[in-house]
């Protein structure tokens, strides 16, 4: 078992959503659908879509320097910068690679950490315990994604959920028992036909074929992934407090992933949570994978919903199927 020297917590946030919306009313136009379908199946009204010349790196650089900024740290300071995406630039160099040229993060490691929509919390999740066993001081966690790039726009029953957002951490070494109070993270591959990308690796390289049969598209069984995430997320909440000693009562404010509404009303009320412990902005950018959570987040504070002391629950589920939390009392 890894004994933790120190703790980490998070000094800064940010974000950043592309400027073009795409609302309910220009997808009538697009797909067989209805603003009033989409409302009452996924409570999305609008998304955020990124530019045809928008790469992964062009929104985690902005959400970057933004989470920079608010924490006071230059980027040559960082020992590492960790990118939770599935939508990356290229196969490889890694999306972090690419952002560290371009924040000019010298000094950082850089890697990329593939967990489908709980990329973020498994980056975080591993960049704490990274600095918390001693390896580091300050690092940079990003969760982003542009799914517009990979869902098929005539499939009404997935083009209307995703859009495209980044959003960014500080981490910065501090006392055991600040900060992040605790982290947890599990996946069962058994079930990963309920989300997936066929094409594009080395199971199903390119070809004309795969092209053809629109392979490279994100596909997805809704049910079976409802089922399965609601009791995830909820395992999730339960364990991460059970490791940090806390009860639900201590929460002050749950992030959950931004997937579907009617996910998010359903893990609220297996944890007994009201509407207004509970964020949400899904309906103003769907679900923006791994960029979800710290777009949240950093929203949530800057709104003055997250006050220092504030204990804070960020949980959520991606295809692999994964799923995990994060227990954070904000400093």
């Amino acid at each position: 078992m890894q004994t933790y020297v120190k703790g980490s917590k998070i000094t800064g946030t940010g974000h950043y959503a592309p400027e073009r919306i795409l609302t309910n009313a220009d997808l009538e136009k697009m797909v067989d659908t209805s603003d009033e379908w989409i409302v009452s199946r996924t409570g999305i009204r609008e998304r955020r879509i990124a530019a045809p010349e928008q790469a992964c790196s062009d929104l985690a650089h902005n959400a970057a320097r933004a989470a920079l900024e608010d924490a006071g740290v230059k980027a040559e300071e960082l020992e590492a910068i960790v990118v939770g995406t599935v939508t990356g630039d290229m196969q490889f160099p890694s999306t972090g690679c690419i952002v560290q040229s371009m924040l000019g993060a010298t000094n950082a490691a850089a890697f990329d950490l593939n967990a489908a929509c709980s990329g973020f919390v498994y980056s975080v999740s591993t960049v704490h315990a990274m600095i918390a066993s001693g390896q580091m001081k300050k690092a940079l966690v990003i969760g982003v994604d542009l799914l517009s790039k990979i869902v098929d726009w005539e499939d009404r029953t997935t083009c209307v959920l995703f859009g495209d957002a980044a959003g960014a951490v500080v981490l910065e070494a501090c006392d055991r028992g600040e900060g992040i109070l605790g982290t947890y993270t599990r996946s069962d591959g058994s079930l990963a036909e309920l989300l997936y990308v066929k094409a594009g690796g080395s199971r199903r390289p390119v070809s004309a074929e795969t092209v053809a049969e629109r392979e490279h598209f994100l596909r997805m069984k809704g049910d079976g992934v409802f089922k399965y995430a609601v009791r995830a997320m909820e395992d999730a909440a339960n364990r991460v407090l059970d490791s940090a000693g806390l009860t639900l009562n201590d929460v002050d404010l749950l992030i959950p992933h931004q997937a579907n509404i009617r996910i998010i009303d359903a893990v609220a009320k297996r944890l007994e949570l009201p509407k207004e412990r509970v964020v949400v902005n899904i309906d103003r950018y769907g679900n923006t994978s791994s960029g979800t959570i710290p777009l949240a987040l950093d929203e949530a504070i800057r709104a003055g919903r997250v006050n220092k002391g504030d204990v804070v629950l960020m949980v959520t589920f991606g295809g692999g199927l994964t799923w995990g939390s994060i227990l954070l009392r904000h400093t």
